[in-house]
């Protein structure tokens, strides 16, 4: 019995942190868990731009309006749920994810939440569990699930490497390169082959 495990950003959406970034002109809210592999020090970092700039979770929402999955995204999780179980395992957060899922066909998501004040400032955030993919996975494994794993970035590779089967997909260089063992690939077709293959 097998459960997919994909990560969100960069994997089926663009990412929303640097869609934000382009809409808001701040170059330093770019930097996503591809270049920053300690969530909480990236969040904190994101948490304080946007207090110095008086940007709130209202004007996130309204870039997040604006994204459309990736090309084929929609495909191919309605073709890969037609022969497996899939779980959406992000860093992302509730108030961020909606509009998203609904695009995607409303897949089963895992993330976390946003801590809100009633002025929309976003004043912290609260994980799911600590290292939530890597833990979920595990979860999934103790109640008897075989589980197979595709993303991107460096918050990825925990429940990548944990998995019986582990893609990289549309990842960087540098990662791909610090990790040549696992197997890498650019388009929905190849990944969708990957997973099935890995099922027989």
């Amino acid at each position: 019995m097998y459960i997919t495990c994909l990560d969100m950003e960069g994997v089926l959406v663009p990412e929303i942190w640097i869609a934000f970034a382009d809409a808001t002109g701040i170059p330093e809210l770019r930097r996503t868990t591809r270049d920053e592999p300690d969530y909480d020090k990236l969040m904190r970092f994101r948490l304080e731009i946007l207090k110095e700039h008086g940007l709130g979770l209202k004007e996130i929402q309204d870039t997040i309006a604006t994204i459309d999955p990736l090309p084929g995204a929609k495909e191919f999780l309605d073709e890969l749920r037609s022969f497996t179980q899939v779980i959406i395992l992000s860093d992302t957060f509730e108030q961020f994810a909606q509009p998203l899922m609904k695009k995607l066909g409303w897949p089963t998501l895992f993330c976390n939440t946003l801590e809100v004040a009633p002025n929309g400032e976003i004043t912290g955030f609260r994980m799911r569990c600590p290292q939530s993919k890597l833990t979920t996975v595990k979860a999934l494994q103790s109640m008897g699930y075989d589980t197979i794993a595709a993303g991107d970035s460096f918050n990825d590779l925990g429940m990548i490497q944990a998995s019986k089967a582990g893609f990289l997909f549309k990842s960087t260089d540098q990662i791909k390169a610090d990790h040549p063992e696992l197997p890498a690939y650019e388009a929905f077709d190849d990944l969708l082959t990957a997973i099935r293959r890995a099922m027989d």
